[in-house]
């Protein structure tokens, strides 16, 4: 749930309302009461090793690509006549 604060908190409050956002809080900035904007944290991506992904994947099933191929062809519309 996002935090309420006023225009004159984001002015005066930058720098804690900034180490919020790193922390993963979220704000709606109102002005006279009326909400005029957002701001949420960006979406970091994580670095994942290497040798983690792999390792990962070593565990997963194996696919069967025919049937893998089968199931692509039963969702996707094959027929190229024109719709109408």
């Amino acid at each position: 749930m996002s935090r309420e604060i006023t225009q004159r908190e984001l002015r005066n409050d930058s720098g804690e309302i900034m180490r919020k956002l790193d922390e993963g809080e979220s704000f709606v900035v109102t002005r006279n009461g009326t909400p005029v904007g957002e701001l949420t944290p960006l979406r970091r991506h994580r670095f994942v090793a290497a040798e983690t992904a792999v390792a990962l994947f070593r565990a997963a099933p194996s696919v069967d690509y025919g049937r893998f191929r089968s199931d692509l062809d039963a969702a996707a519309e094959q027929d190229p006549s024109p719709r109408g």
